[in-house]
């Protein structure tokens, strides 16, 4: 099967490139103009990224890129509920593969609090993210072999809620299948309504994973919702 030969909604387009480092510097290209542009025409651009291991060939491109970086706000799709210092951060990611170089420059909008509880943590993180310029102007979404993205996963209690078009946070607590457990996420509203929208994945497994997403209950393979114009998807065998 090839990512040809989905049959897409309409306006969504699907990039299929010849291995994860062509990827991501087609994506780091995309993605640089269109801060670019954000930045002159409003003065600010934000980017709002995706964890795990898959994204850091994107962000050592992307950090790389000439923009003004001063001018660029950088935040999280989703987090793990653990300090910057652990392993399994997604802002300790971020912090050693994107935020290099000049691109050190651009403001960090973390998710991570300490608080009493995930659900304080996640008004905490709600607080903080007003100050993200809206909508947002690139967001570069993931996705799990479950059909899960950010940390939209399906079982969760508060998934329904969190995907909800009315869904008033804009980052809601979740929780994970897997350890750590606790996650923050950013609710449904907030994401798709994003300017430019990339979904990266890899290998056959995820493409028939998507396969079956684009008939699926966005409750019980979430990606589901995100997958309308405006989307790009990027894949590579």
């Amino acid at each position: 099967m090839a990512i040809s030969e989905l049959d897409l909604p309409t306006g969504v387009v699907a990039h299929s490139l010849a291995d994860a480092e062509r990827m991501a510097e087609v994506m780091a290209d995309g993605a640089a103009q269109v801060l670019d542009y954000a930045v002159h025409t409003h003065g600010v651009a934000s980017l709002v990224v995706s964890g795990g291991r898959s994204p850091v060939p994107f962000f050592e491109a992307l950090c790389r890129r000439e923009l003004d970086w001063s001018k660029v706000q950088v935040s999280l799709a989703d987090e793990r509920w653990v300090p910057p210092t652990d392993a399994a951060s997604n802002e300790g990611l971020v912090r050693r593969h994107l935020l290099q170089g000049r691109a050190a420059q651009a403001q960090f909008i973390g998710l991570y609090q300490p608080a009493a509880s995930l659900a304080a943590a996640a008004r905490l993180a709600d607080a903080r993210l007003e100050a993200l310029a809206q909508p947002i102007d690139v967001l570069v979404l993931g996705m799990g072999e479950d059909g899960h993205t950010a940390s939209l996963f399906p079982g969760n209690d508060n998934l329904a809620h969190a995907l909800g078009d009315d869904c008033p946070q804009l980052c809601v607590p979740t929780q994970a299948p897997s350890e750590p457990r606790e996650r923050l996420s950013m609710s449904y509203p907030l994401l798709s309504a994003a300017r430019t929208q990339y979904l990266a994945i890899q290998g056959m497994a995820k493409l028939e994973t998507l396969r079956l997403a684009l008939t699926a209950d966005p409750l019980r393979m979430p990606i589901r919702a995100f997958l309308h114009s405006p989307l790009e998807i990027y894949w590579c065998p």
